[in-house]
């Protein structure tokens, strides 16, 4: 251990497997081995867990910033203790990887204590959720373009669902996350200090406003769907409509060809030099009439 100052071990999940010793030699403390197990899983939610010796925090994070092949996370599995953090991991953390450099360039702000740097790396991972906010409003710009446009093929759809189902996930996500960070909070909140404290307050703030931004982007692509289905009835409603009217205009003109398609002998009509013509001119002129009437009362 250092005289002064604070340790970081940094551990791969299921490869450095030394730790728990370590901290036992440097510490003293021993962590439990149904949190070690824990730490082993990666498909853990975060949650908060304590002893009276350290603190365990899950936090489960975005793994990939591409949603093309889904909403990818991985768990990172933090021991707080007084001096000492620890951090089980993937090994491809990029916010883990990315604290590292800051603190390799001496960029980041000065961390004097485990739970400055738990809120330096979660704060990290944060805000690499919020950087998708991008992402989702291009994606939703597409499909806005899709459905208001009329032309989505059977693979359109199926990328529109797995999007809707993506902020569903992201949405759940955000919910972990603030009930993990609120409840580590509110049981270490007579230990923080004034400005660790409104720091982690922005935080819950950071993640309660991706939650609300999920849900905002469920209701708009729900107005959206509403939208293009109002218009695909919209367009149905209209070809119905016109197919009626044609209908309603052949109806007597087919009845006019069915009377005088009879074989009857005693047809005058049949033996007039004029019949046909007359005949002819009679349906056409019940044609326009209805044609007329139908634009008048703006049926068509």
């Amino acid at each position: 251990m250092p005289t002064s100052g604070m340790l970081w071990i940094d551990c791969v999940r299921g490869e450095d497997q030394e730790w728990p010793q370590l901290l036992k030699h440097l510490t003293g403390t021993t962590i439990h081995e149904r949190h070690l197990h824990d730490s082993l899983n990666s498909a853990y939610a975060s949650f908060y867990d304590n002893t009276r010796e350290y603190d365990m925090l899950v936090f489960r994070g975005l793994a990939g910033d591409e949603l093309e092949q889904g909403l990818l996370t991985r768990p990172v599995t933090f021991f707080v203790t007084e001096r000492v953090l620890v951090t089980v991991q993937s090994g491809e953390s990029r916010s883990i990887a990315a604290v590292h450099g800051r603190l390799a360039r001496r960029s980041a702000r000065q961390l004097t204590d485990p739970r400055s740097l738990l809120h330096f790396i979660l704060n990290t991972m944060v805000d690499r959720l919020l950087s998708l906010r991008e992402v989702l409003l291009a994606r939703l710009d597409h499909h806005t373009a899709e459905l208001l446009g009329g032309q989505k093929g059977e693979d359109d759809w199926h990328g529109l669902m797995n999007y809707r189902r993506q902020l569903r996930q992201l949405e759940i996500l955000c919910e972990e996350q603030e009930g993990a960070i609120l409840a580590w909070r509110d049981d270490n909140g007579d230990e923080l200090s004034d400005t660790l404290r409104v720091r982690f307050t922005d935080l819950l703030e950071h993640v309660r406003r991706m939650s609300k931004f999920t849900q905002q982007q469920q209701h708009e692509l729900d107005s959206l769907l509403q939208l293009h289905f109002s218009m695909v009835s919209h367009r149905t409603n209209a070809i119905v409509r016109t197919l009626t009217l044609l209908s309603a205009i052949f109806m007597p003109l087919s009845l006019i060809a069915g009377i005088y398609g009879m074989n009857f002998e005693n047809m005058p009509e049949l033996r007039s030099p004029y019949g046909y013509f007359i005949t002819i001119g009679g349906m056409g002129l019940l044609a326009l009439s209805l044609l007329v009437l139908f634009r008048l009362k703006r049926w068509w």
